[in-house]
């Protein structure tokens, strides 16, 4: 009898066990569709914002070309017809890298690269890339650096730039014109009780971007790396982009090991925090070849940058003088000279209390000659000044913000006389008509692009229409006949792995040392790494930049 009533207890106890377990299933299911439907319901929105961002660039697109066509004999307007084809085009492109990206990391196909960079340079592509955004807005755009040790990093530079370019992309679209945006890098050691750079070959990363736009609301801020959540619809507020880039920024942030943080308020903005533990890079710093002792004047009103620029140039083992104003610099410069003490240079700064900047270089460069060397240092786009700079008497330019190396680097390339085109950013007059290139493409249009551009260069051009004609038309070249290999990798017959593998395989003295590089719209990491792995030197994606294609052929060529 004892045992019958255990067994009935427990037949009563297997009931309720099993209703607690379905409810626990209906529960996950219910939460399942919920997200599900949620998921779909995103998905929806992210169809139709879309179809609007990408019909947005294509209309222009397509209309300026129109347009172009109608008035086809007025330059002018075909000129404005063309900047503005150009303008939608990169739009266009980033919205399609970012669905692509997206789909890379649902699928955990995104891979990180490793290689030495130049946290300087950087900061200053970002800076490229997103002041004349904030210049149409009449928005100010404040970037400036903290302490920064250790500027030869390794990582991913690309999606570095990505994650940053993103995060200042937002606070520009979303900030008002004529608002304000500060951007800062700071580098701490990775172990906050150890001695910088003793107890750890890595550091911390600090981002940090600020604004006084539009803000988020607390209930957004829960969903802001949501993939496909936007604060806006683009349809209604006229503000474009794919709902991704957060997600994407986070994917990454993550992926590097770091860490993302949000604050913002409705109505007074947003606070953007990333930091990253990044390696400290052992090769990449440059040898410098500077006049230690000797003296640099520093003719600079803000007191802010000109005490950055003297610490760095005491750092260096010069000896800076600091004056506020142009008149002040033409009279100490005049009696170092009649003393027969000229300073090895000038370092000008952005701000002078009683002249403007080229004005007072024009001064100088009368007063000390074509041989002294002068360096403006300045926060404003080269590429608006270099011409009237370089009427002035300027020598070369570094840009604001200001980096340690960089500054040294270009002093002491100026100082040495081996440096002054390279750093004003003035293109030589590239002429490589005695050189030869085989270009691999077996698309029409893209074969007339690619000859066009490097038409320019003056390089001898030879096509091939696959990697078989390629191969054929290398064996039969006298050896060293060809400098660089441009190859597509998507070709009939045989693609552009296959042959490159095939060239590198060749029994000939140029087989292993030609350059080959992929011209390919294979953009991604891993599309590199493939490349590198099949023998290829360089890699330059498609859509093709002419200045990528010439900086190709420079460091190639000489």
């Amino acid at each position: 009898m004892e045992g019958s009533g255990k067994d009935k207890r427990k037949e009563r106890k297997e009931p309720k066990q099993r209703m607690a377990q379905l409810e626990q299933m209906n529960e996950a299911l219910e939460a399942a569709l919920k997200a599900a439907e949620a998921a779909n319901q995103a998905k929806s929105i992210f169809l139709s914002n879309m179809s609007h961002d990408i019909r947005t660039p294509m209309n222009a697109i397509m209309g300026m070309a129109s347009i172009g066509l109608a008035h086809i004999d007025e330059k002018a307007r075909v000129q404005d017809c063309l900047q503005k084809i150009q303008t939608a085009s990169a739009h266009l492109m980033s919205l399609v890298n970012d669905v692509l990206d997206m789909s890379r990391i649902d699928s955990g196909r995104l891979s990180l690269n490793e290689e030495v960079f130049s946290l300087a340079d950087l900061v200053h592509d970002i800076a490229v890339i997103v002041r004349p955004q904030a210049e149409q807005k009449s928005q100010e755009l404040q970037i400036d650096i903290g302490c920064i040790r250790e500027e030869y990093l390794m990582g991913d530079p690309l999606r570095l730039r990505q994650i940053m370019v993103n995060i200042i992309g937002n606070a520009v679209k979303y900030t008002l014109d004529e608002g304000k945006i500060l951007v800062w890098f700071d580098q701490r050691p990775l172990e906050e009780t150890g001695a910088f750079g003793q107890e750890s070959d890595r550091v911390w990363l600090d981002f940090i971007c600020e604004d006084n736009g539009v803000g988020m609301s607390q209930e957004f801020l829960e969903r802001i790396f949501v993939p496909f959540e936007r604060v806006n619809n683009s349809t209604i507020s006229k503000i474009e982009g794919t709902g991704l880039g957060m997600a994407i920024v986070k994917n990454l942030v993550e992926r590097m090991g770091g860490q993302i943080h949000v604050e913002s308020q409705e109505g007074e903005g947003s606070k953007f925090h990333v930091e990253l533990p990044i390696s400290i890079a052992k090769k990449g710093k440059r040898e410098r070849n500077l006049p230690l002792g000797q003296s640099v004047l520093v003719v600079e009103s803000n007191k802010d940058r000109a005490s950055q620029v003297i610490a760095y140039l005491k750092a260096g083992g010069l000896v800076p003088v600091h004056v506020e104003s142009g008149l002040k610099a033409v009279t100490w410069l005049t009696e170092e000279q009649y003393e027969g003490h000229m300073p090895c240079g000038m370092l000008l700064g952005q701000e002078l209390a009683d002249m403007p900047v080229l004005e007072l270089a024009g001064h100088v460069r009368q007063l000390a000659g074509s041989g002294f060397p002068i360096l403006l240092v300045s926060e404003e786009d080269w590429a608006k000044i270099e011409y009237p700079a370089a009427r002035a008497g300027i020598n070369a330019f570094v840009p604001c913000p200001l980096f340690k190396s960089r500054l040294l680097e270009t002093l002491s390339d100026l100082v040495n006389g081996d440096g002054e085109a390279e750093n004003t950013g003035e293109a030589s007059n590239m002429d490589y008509s005695g050189r030869h290139v085989l270009l691999v493409e077996d698309n029409e249009l893209n074969q007339e692009i690619a000859l066009e551009m490097l038409s320019v260069t003056g390089v001898q051009v030879e096509v091939a229409e696959n990697g078989a004609q390629a191969l054929e038309q290398f064996e039969k070249s006298p050896i060293g006949y060809f400098d660089v290999i441009f190859m597509d990798i998507q070709m009939p017959i045989m693609n552009g792995y296959e042959a490159s593998k095939a060239i590198r395989g060749l029994s000939r003295a140029d087989a292993e040392s030609v350059w080959i590089v992929a011209m390919t719209a294979n953009a991604f990491v891993e599309d590199i790494r493939l490349s590198r792995e099949a023998g290829m030197n360089d890699h330059c994606s498609k859509p093709v930049d002419p200045k990528r294609l010439q900086e190709i052929l420079r460091s190639r060529l000489g």
